[in-house]
């Protein structure tokens, strides 16, 4: 029996695939407005525990839209 690879899942270039569904999702509609600078930061502080807005908060502040 063959293992199934998850797919992965990429935003503006960014791998999101370690999130959840409903933040792929979210994350998604969100890369229309900012940089991928900014997507990469909310990303990888997502995956340490923040939430969506408490990393678009710190994202803004650390590298702006």
């Amino acid at each position: 029996m063959k293992k199934m690879k998850a797919k992965k899942v990429t935003v503006k270039g960014v791998d999101v695939s370690k999130l959840n569904k409903r933040q792929q999702n979210l994350m998604k509609k969100h890369a229309k407005h900012h940089t991928k600078k900014h997507m990469v930061s909310m990303t990888n502080m997502m995956k340490r525990g923040k939430t969506f807005t408490e990393s678009h908060k710190a994202a803004q502040k650390k590298v702006g839209t």
